[in-house]
């Protein structure tokens, strides 16, 4: 006997983390977010939760996160980094991370892009941790270039558009299950951050 295509059952769309203005992240689901802004975006979101944060990053890379950069968006803290030797302890870390529940968000940094099945077991760990533990943590991966993990969530795009001395982004929405894809510009105000619908002028 096969398994039917289709269901009846409807989608209900997970309580969401407001991280800017009108914009949230599904909880106890794992999204995507790449460009060359990523780890900032990341930690833009780290702001609109409370408790740790788990930043899992390659142990092979010299690049990481700088105590007093990270102070501008939430107390360094926060973070447990956490270095794995081999690239298929990454998610094999995360993984386990959200399954526990023991904080409300796990950062990935990963060197290329996810299988599915692996995206698939986080979200299942994530969704585990919301059903026995009554956490809702919220997994993000951060990928390079243009990302295109498949399975997520969403999938997020930011990258510099700063014009003389103001800090700009654009960030993109470019895959969601229950979105549309759209576009913003990110403006930073000291430790502030608003979002912008149309592109700031060109004569700043």
């Amino acid at each position: 006997m096969t398994n039917p295509l289709l269901t009846r059952h409807s989608y209900r769309p997970k309580p969401g983390l407001a991280f800017l203005e009108g914009l949230s992240l599904a909880q106890a689901r794992v999204h995507e977010f790449c460009g060359s802004a990523r780890r900032t975006l990341a930690l833009i979101a780290a702001r609109a939760t409370e408790g740790p944060v788990f930043w899992i990053s390659p142990g092979w890379t010299h690049e990481r996160l700088n105590a007093q950069g990270v102070l501008d968006f939430i107390n360094p803290g926060r973070l447990t980094l956490i270095s794995p030797p081999r690239g298929d302890d990454l998610l094999w870390v995360m993984e386990e991370i959200l399954r526990s529940g023991c904080a409300p968000l796990v950062v990935c940094e990963l060197p290329g892009l996810p299988h599915l099945t692996a995206v698939r077991r986080l979200h299942l760990a994530a969704e585990n941790a919301a059903q026995d533990r009554k956490v809702s943590p919220l997994g993000l991966l951060l990928t390079a270039g243009t990302g295109g993990a498949a399975g997520v969530e969403s999938r997020w795009h930011m990258a510099p558009a700063h014009i003389g001395q103001r800090q700009i982004w654009q960030l993109e929405r470019r895959r969601a299950r229950m979105e549309p894809v759209a576009d913003w510009h990110v403006e930073r105000h000291g430790r502030d951050f608003s979002l912008v619908t149309a592109p700031p002028p060109q004569n700043c």
